[in-house]
């Protein structure tokens, strides 16, 4: 109970923080008789402009909003366990957020679905049940990895309009790695290719970093990823490994 209370004592002096830094605007004056009334109209302004602000406005169910609210003021224990009620709201909030995304990004997906569409019906493209596309530029005659193995590899990575987000050649200087350390399409990939390859592979954004794009990078959310790669050596297991 005292956790959740300073989490809501946290989160309305958070809220009041963003809602006072607001322009002034003109409001009616509502007739508070008391110092009670004041401050439980203060704080419920306060909260409601925050919850408007974060756009919660639209989904939230206002009866069952002051339920929870009378249920953790008034009771002495919590309804409901803390773990539940994160676990439900994470879960919530990152599909809500996964829905705007689609909206948002709508056409982007359907541009890159068209790409590997087009790409799977080149006679020199491979399109495995996964979703996986490669064409062997130069194969070798090498061990393949597996799973637990290290390898070292030369890559250049890049979206469908061609721009380039990260190359080791650019760098001069091979990349390292665990196989299953990864994201899926390199684990797929890598476990297919012999030591020598050069492929160019072709990766979903469901075996890639689907919706969740990694921060400062070039790359969106949905997009498929396009390397060339070529695998150089299987590395020698050490005891870091």
């Amino acid at each position: 109970m005292k956790k959740i209370g300073k989490l809501v004592i946290l989160s309305l002096i958070g809220i009041f923080i963003v809602f006072s830094c607001t322009p002034e605007k003109k409001y009616s004056m509502v007739k508070l008789k008391t110092q009670e009334d004041s401050v439980s109209y203060y704080l419920g302004l306060t909260y409601g402009s925050g919850l408007k602000q974060a756009k919660f406005d639209s989904i939230i169910d206002y009866k069952s909003f002051m339920k929870g609210m009378s249920a953790a003021i008034e009771g002495d224990t919590m309804p409901v366990s803390q773990f539940v009620i994160q676990t439900y709201l994470s879960t919530y909030f990152r599909e809500l957020q996964q829905k705007q995304l689609l909206i948002q990004y709508k056409d982007y997906i359907a541009e890159n679905k068209a790409f590997l569409e087009a790409n799977s019906k080149k006679d020199s493209v491979v399109t495995l049940p996964s979703g996986l596309q490669y064409k062997v530029i130069r194969e070798g005659k090498g061990p393949k990895p597996t799973l637990n193995d290290r390898i070292k590899v030369h890559y250049a990575g890049k979206l469908i309009d061609g721009t380039v987000f990260d190359s080791s050649y650019k760098r001069n200087e091979p990349a390292e790695f665990n196989v299953g350390q990864v994201i899926p399409g390199w684990v797929e990939a890598m476990q297919l290719m012999s030591v020598g390859s050069k492929w160019m592979v072709y990766i979903p954004e469901n075996l890639a970093y689907g919706a969740q794009a990694p921060q400062g990078s070039v790359i969106k959310p949905y997009s498929t990823l396009v390397f060339e790669v070529e695998l150089l050596e299987i590395l020698p297991v050490t005891a870091d490994d």
